[in-house]
């Protein structure tokens, strides 16, 4: 991402700083992200795990918090238990994993959102997440998007806008796709602060092509579009109507909302929007920060496990954002 909207992020989660949680003390990189994110503002930090796994002393302005400590792990297994059913022997079995413990405070308030995966697998995240804290209303899984700042567009340079689903779901059903976009319009709001023009892409621009792959499509953006109040949702479009107002009126006689003006981009399988955001990237040099995750109840956000120090701290920008 283009340095000035990185910090843009981080100079409006400034404005609101939430408490993250971080549930991997064991890495370096976690403690020096927490350190200056507590130092540039953005958020309060409270890193938390196995006593001792916690540093002796604290960076300035980073909490801790000992899994053992008190009677709050006990507190979190009979919530959890609660929540899922389960017996408490087990539920306190699960959340005495750090991924489980992190999410239980979020799901709970106590933190308001987390930020993990540098030395956890993104499924392990996922579980974590969908398990202990659920997703929003009215979307049954989760997805991810990438926030793109393309050099030019249009005659516009630096112009960002939002794809998904690029890293977690693989062949999304109709009820999916809406899903993820009604998903990543809520993204786009908290990160963007724009009204979301959500174009979900096909081969096909408004039955320009007749093919099962083309009427998934239709009905997903059919589905989305009951559901989205504060923003468009238009499809099925080929990309270039998406996101060109000449293009558009050609193949168009009335483009509406999002057509020629999309900012959100909902690919219609993994296989897609994973090589279109990196053919973006790597052909186009666009600059590109994600995976951002979407759908839970209450933000959570997975990291590379090669992720550095700033990476970490642009995503804590972006789950204070989201929170």
């Amino acid at each position: 991402m283009a340095t000035d909207i990185v910090e843009d992020l981080q100079r409006r989660a400034a404005a609101r700083p939430r408490v993250i949680v971080y549930p991997e003390p064991e890495d370096d990189r976690i403690l020096r992200a927490a350190a200056r994110a507590a130092e540039l503002g953005i958020a309060r930090p409270l890193i938390v795990g196995p006593e001792g796994k916690l540093p002796g002393s604290p960076p300035p302005g980073v909490a801790m918090q000992a899994m053992e400590g008190g009677d709050r792990l006990d507190r979190l297994a009979d919530a959890y238990a609660q929540r899922r059913g389960l017996n408490v022997k087990i539920a306190r079995r699960l959340v005495s994993r750090p991924l489980f413990y992190g999410a239980m405070l979020v799901a709970l308030g106590e933190a308001d959102g987390m930020v993990a995966g540098i030395s956890h697998t993104t499924a392990s995240v996922l579980q974590a997440a969908g398990l202990a804290i659920g997703y929003a209303e009215g979307v049954a899984v989760p997805s991810s998007s990438f926030l793109m700042v393309v050099r030019e567009l249009g005659g516009r340079p630096d112009v960002p806008l939002l794809f998904a689903d690029c890293a977690v779901n693989v062949e999304p059903d109709a009820e999916d796709l809406a899903d993820i976009a009604v998903a990543a319009a809520m993204t786009a709001r908290r990160l963007m602060a724009v009204v979301p023009r959500v174009a979900m892409l096909s081969f096909s621009t408004r039955g320009s092509a007749v093919h099962p792959r083309a009427d998934l499509v239709r009905r997903a953006a059919e589905l989305a579009a009951q559901r989205i109040g504060d923003g468009f949702v238009e499809g099925e479009l080929q990309l270039d109507a998406a996101v060109s107002p000449a293009v558009a009126a050609k193949k168009l006689k009335e483009p509406g909302e999002v057509a020629g003006r999309a900012n959100v981009l909902i690919f219609p399988d993994l296989e897609a929007g994973n090589i279109a955001y990196k053919a973006v990237q790597y052909l186009g040099g666009a600059r590109a920060v994600g995976p951002i995750l979407q759908g839970f109840a209450r933000p959570v956000n997975d990291l590379s496990r090669g992720a550095s120090v700033e990476d970490v701290v642009a995503t804590t920008a972006i789950t204070v954002l989201q929170a």
